[in-house]
């Protein structure tokens, strides 16, 4: 029944909390900066900044050499009294004997919250990238890094930021770690730090990008407008890999039957991949499919969610049906849970006879299932994460001691635990949505561009969601063609598979150049 399908999908939250945090609340006005920076204690005062470690290195992208210098390295965020606070861990790239006023600067971040910036930064942006196979699947270990023929260098500088608690980025006060982990908080000190690096390598006449993943997507759009009010610093475009603006499309509770209209395209989508339905649908070009699935959840199955109870029981088995035939999922499985079928029982039932599960991250990958024989037992962990961590963890250790010469004994925090993450008393049990943040951005900087990045197979951050969101921010015609999407035929990191990797580095690169004034 629909009740025992929420509590096992609140079963889940360490789960979630490993991309997304899924709290609720509607975005409002940021919190002045005075409250949300933490104060010092008198006792850190000695914090003091240390020399960047940097390297000098060359890549060759798309036939032409670059040579660039690479700076690896803490800064540290003071408050008003001039009291040290945090320490923000970074690498960043430029190339060497550019012009700042034509070279774009592009600040990159993951998502989490609580992850580190190394899944973009050593998947697709950075010069070294994480060897996997052609399709996006790990190699046995030890895991190993191969020149990345796709990076971004070759269009902008990139700074990878850890914010605070992940990565090597800490507080200097631990007791005052937890005021950091908020919307506003996270806002506030990342903002900070790209208006210390901007200063003090004297970027201010830069081009600036600003590019996230996942919840990453939810902190740009909030700094879009954060930096624009509180700096007067004005961004040239935001790039959002798996976006996530408005939670209410993805969090699955007992008042929200939104998500279940916004993952049923990926659903289908990722049974296609796997050959499991039947027939005509089977048969059909993914895309079609897709159309034609996108179109049923918007109009008959939304109708049929929103009826609930007064819904005929002849049209409930209709819909059951058309559910079944997208998903393969039977239709006794849908009618139970009274046509609400969450992405955590597909994660299970799609490959329950072979005694495996899906991936959340990547609809594509497969594991096994830990315990088969016990219901509530098998999503307890994502296959598409689990085969990648291990490589990207290794990779990166490696990477940032040995080629970039930086030394800290202390355990990069790739996945870091941020919860409780606060996202203020004034969007108490109501749902996250930075849209209008973004929106407001935008009115005020009729420059902005924005890029979506989406997968088909996102179980994670459905990319019909995406465009749903796109869709109600009501912006003014002479807006709406600064949105701009690209679709791929892989998950929330579409950039794993090499050759989505690829339409990926030329949909950004052309939006960045897109975006980038021609300067005299």
């Amino acid at each position: 029944m629909f009740s025992s399908n929420y509590t096992r999908s609140r079963k889940y939250s360490v789960l979630l909390a490993a991309t997304l945090s899924l709290p609720l609340f509607l975005a409002g006005e940021p919190l002045p900066a005075a409250e949300t920076e933490p104060e010092g204690t008198g006792e850190t005062a000695a914090v003091e900044e240390t020399r960047p470690a940097v390297t000098s290195h060359s890549i060759v992208i798309d036939g032409s050499t670059i040579n660039y210098s690479t700076k690896t390295g803490k800064l540290i965020l003071k408050n008003r009294k001039d009291e040290p606070t945090a320490e923000i861990f970074y690498i960043a790239y430029t190339k060497d004997d550019a012009e700042p006023e034509q070279r774009p600067l592009t600040f990159s971040f993951n998502g989490g919250p609580g992850s580190s910036s190394v899944w973009m930064h050593m998947g697709v942006l950075g010069p070294r990238r994480v060897r996997l196979t052609a399709d996006g699947f790990a190699l046995p270990p030890p895991h190993q890094l191969e020149s990345n023929a796709y990076s971004l260098l070759d269009e902008t500088d990139l700074v990878f930021i850890d914010p605070v608690s992940t990565g090597f980025s800490k507080p200097v006060d631990f007791e005052k770690e937890k005021s950091f982990h908020g919307l506003d908080q996270d806002v506030e000190s990342v903002g900070e730090f790209i208006r210390r690096y901007i200063t003090e390598n004297g970027r201010w006449s830069s081009p600036r990008f600003l590019v996230g993943e996942s919840y990453g997507t939810t902190r740009a759009s909030a700094l879009s407008l954060h930096l624009q009010e509180r700096h007067g610093m004005y961004l040239n475009g935001i790039m959002l890999i798996s976006a996530v603006l408005d939670f209410a499309t993805i969090r699955y509770a007992e008042d929200n039957d939104n998500p279940y209209v916004y993952f049923l395209p990926s659903m289908a989508a990722t049974a296609h991949y796997h050959g499991r339905l039947s027939g005509k649908y089977q048969e059909k070009q993914l895309d079609k499919l897709l159309k034609e699935v996108e179109a049923f959840a918007a109009t008959d199955y939304r109708e049929a969610l929103f009826l609930g109870d007064s819904l005929s029981s002849e049209k409930a088995a209709e819909i059951a049906v058309k559910i079944s035939a997208y998903t393969s999922i039977p239709e006794a499985e849908i009618k139970h849970r009274r046509l609400r079928l969450s992405a955590f029982d597909f994660f299970e039932l799609l490959l329950a006879d072979e005694g495996r599960q899906i991936g959340r991250f990547d609809g594509r990958y497969v594991g096994i299932a830990p315990y088969p024989w016990e219901w509530d037992a098998g999503m307890n962990y994502d296959p598409s994460y689990a085969q990648i961590y291990g490589a990207y963890s290794s990779a990166f250790n490696d990477y940032v001691r040995r080629e970039l010469g930086y030394e800290d004994d202390a355990p990069y925090e790739i996945l870091a635990n941020v919860r409780p993450w606060d996202y203020g008393k004034a969007f108490d049990a109501r749902y996250v949505n930075v849209s209008q943040r973004l929106r407001e951005a935008m009115v005020m900087n009729p420059y902005l561009r924005v890029h979506v990045s989406a997968g088909y197979y996102d179980m994670a951050t459905p990319y019909f969601a995406a465009q749903a969101t796109a869709d109600r921010m009501l912006l003014h015609p002479d807006l709406k063609s600064n949105i701009s999407f690209s679709y791929y035929k892989a998950g929330h990191m579409m950039y794993t598979v090499e050759s989505e990797l690829a339409r990926l580095k030329e949909a950004l690169a052309l939006f960045i150049r897109d975006s980038t004034p021609e300067i005299d």
